[in-house]
């Protein structure tokens, strides 16, 4: 990843922050397997700092669960790559920010750590928000290790587009 962001991910990232200024908003992101690709991408945005409040890069279970109050049960019962964890990282990114808005990521970019249920590309999203329902997904994204986390990026912003249409409509 080099220090200049363009392309699509920019773009969201642009279209994100005028949304999220527009409604008087601000977002935390919540990172596994972007690895803090998302908060890079939004905060390479002049002016980032009126709409992004923070961002946690929590890679391991003990991180997850620490900053993000992930409960041990869900990492035991359905591993960290899974949108039950998405969920609590989501909404734990919230609760442990100022910020009214947060996007989570989790997944496996390869090359290794698949299992047969998770192969290589799987990757888990939330969106969550204050007073506002938690929304989760699961994508098979594909490529190497690279571009299934720059799609990861952009479906984490894609959605959060999503989401914040539902509620500033």
């Amino acid at each position: 990843m080099n220090d200049e962001v363009s392309g699509q991910p920019a773009e969201l990232a642009v279209t994100v922050g005028k949304e999220l200024k527009r409604h008087n908003r601000m977002l935390v992101t919540a990172e596994s397997c972007t690895g803090g690709w998302v908060a890079q991408v939004v905060t390479s945005v002049a002016g980032s700092s009126a709409w992004f409040e923070r961002g946690f890069v929590t890679y391991s279970n003990a991180a997850k669960q620490e900053l993000l109050g992930v409960r041990a049960s869900t990492l035991e019962n359905h591993g960290a790559v899974s949108e039950q964890a998405a969920r609590e990282m989501a909404e734990g990114a919230v609760k442990a920010s100022h910020a009214t808005v947060a996007l989570a990521v989790t997944g496996i970019a390869g090359p290794g750590g698949d299992t047969l249920d998770k192969p290589v590309g799987t990757v888990c999203f939330a969106w969550a928000g204050r007073h506002m329902k938690t929304h989760t997904c699961t994508e098979h994204l594909t490529g190497d290790r690279r571009e299934v986390r720059q799609q990861a990026v952009v479906t984490a912003l894609d959605g959060l587009l999503n989401y914040l249409a539902e509620y500033n409509s």
